[in-house]
């Protein structure tokens, strides 16, 4: 991670102003609601995909572009938004990106092509960069002294739950509801706009301070504890969230190619079975020594894209399924310990820019590599980028472990029951 640096040690004339533990409850919630929101609204075109694909003659690499326009426009907005929060507050942030991010969702519903999908997902990318580090790093700012760990587990679970919330609403309103293509984003718009209104109301977890404008410039700061522990489970980021971006991007073409008589919600449920199962998985792993779940989670990539193949070669939907259940299970595990692993010795003043680092490094790992594939599948076709894409997870994934193998003897872990 030779591109991170840590913020400058003399800029630390804030602390995080704690509310009563009375008080936390609410914007607790408030704050993960809006995470799992975010993260809903990114993955609801996902079950639309084909519909757009088949309406408007799209080539499978104008879908991934439209797919990595939200990711590569987050990137940027994260680079240059991520410790903003911590310097004009969380709420002014919160505010505007939701505001934002509700504008975002009409101009979908709007939509007449793939340039204005493309234009309407850059202006999400840039809304959800600025609100997510800011919630997050709000949800630290509410530990709750008597249950340790929440925080970090809810930053994990959050996003998660809300790429399978996401994907499961889209696909019940395309089946259900009249015009979905406008349905599924008109509803997201009216929650982000009541979001919006419920954050004016909560009290400020963080001191405002000067240097709102300096801290625009683009950059990762990551201090030098959580620089280790991401430089350990680093790679498997890099491969469980690549693995996400074939999944959401290409998951409804490689159905129709396995099974091309499936309906078209059997695309945008591959992509739920893998949020769902990582949402349980990081659940389920709560207690589990992180490094030990970062691990088990690099180790079941492998398998996953070998089951995925294996519905390439006969084994049909059940194979792909199976496969990005296994796929979520990795996701899952990778993303909380990883998580529990960067944040252990944060001090307050630099939580959200290390969780805008952490979102720069998977969002990076999500939308390249998904562009890449949806380009070469122009020239080789699925079945082969397929295998090429399973074979470099599984790759990225064995070096993971290794990393986590070799670091295990100078990095503390997280004790299992630091957490709820």
């Amino acid at each position: 991670m030779s591109t991170v640096t840590p913020r400058a040690p003399a800029q630390r004339p804030h602390q995080a102003v704690h509310p009563r533990t009375t008080g936390r409850t609410a914007p607790f919630v408030l704050n993960a609601s809006i995470l799992a929101a975010l993260l809903a609204a990114s993955s609801a075109p996902t079950p639309l995909y084909r519909h757009y694909q088949d309406s408007w003659h799209l080539s499978a690499l104008t879908v991934t572009v439209v797919f990595s326009a939200y990711s590569l426009t987050l990137l940027p907005a994260l680079l240059t938004t991520g410790a903003l929060s911590d310097h004009l507050g969380r709420r002014p942030v919160l505010v505007g990106a939701l505001a934002l991010e509700a504008a975002a969702m009409v101009l979908l519903a709007a939509a007449d092509g793939a340039a204005a999908l493309i234009a309407a997902r850059v202006l999400q990318g840039a809304a959800t960069g600025a609100a997510t580090s800011a919630a997050g790093a709000a949800l630290l700012d509410l530990e709750d002294p008597r249950r340790p760990g929440r925080s970090a587990l809810t930053n994990s679970i959050a996003p998660l739950a809300g790429m399978a919330a996401g994907v499961l609403a889209s696909t019940l309103l395309i089946r259900f509801a009249p015009a979905p293509t406008v349905t599924v984003y008109v509803l997201p718009a009216v929650l982000f706009a009541a979001q919006a209104v419920a954050v004016t109301f909560t009290a400020e977890t963080a001191r405002p301070h000067p240097g709102a404008l300096r801290s625009l410039r683009p950059r990762l700061a990551v201090p030098p504890p959580a620089r280790r522990a991401l430089s350990a489970v680093g790679t498997g980021l890099v491969a469980v969230w690549a693995l996400g971006g074939f999944y959401s991007s290409l998951g409804p073409a490689l159905v129709r190619l396995v099974a091309p008589g499936a309906p078209q919600t059997a695309g945008g449920m591959v992509f739920f079975t893998l949020t769902a199962a990582a949402t349980l998985t990081a659940w389920t792993l709560r207690r589990t020594a992180a490094r030990t779940v970062a691990a088990g989670g690099s180790l079941a990539v492998v398998p996953a894209g070998a089951l995925t193949l294996g519905g390439l070669h006969g084994a049909g939907l059940p194979a792909v399924y199976g496969g990005a259940a296994l796929a979520g299970i990795a996701f899952g595990a990778v993303s909380q310990g990883a998580l529990r692993m960067t944040l252990a010795s944060l001090d307050e003043q630099d939580r959200a820019a290390t969780l805008a680092a952490c979102y720069v490094l998977s969002y990076l790992a999500m939308s390249l590599p998904a562009i890449a594939a949806g380009a070469a599948t122009q020239h080789y076709g699925l079945r082969t980028v397929a295998h090429a894409y399973a074979i470099a997870a599984a790759l990225l994934a064995v070096a993971a472990l290794a990393a986590l193998t070799a670091s295990r003897g100078g990095a503390s872990d997280p004790a299992h029951h630091d957490l709820p």
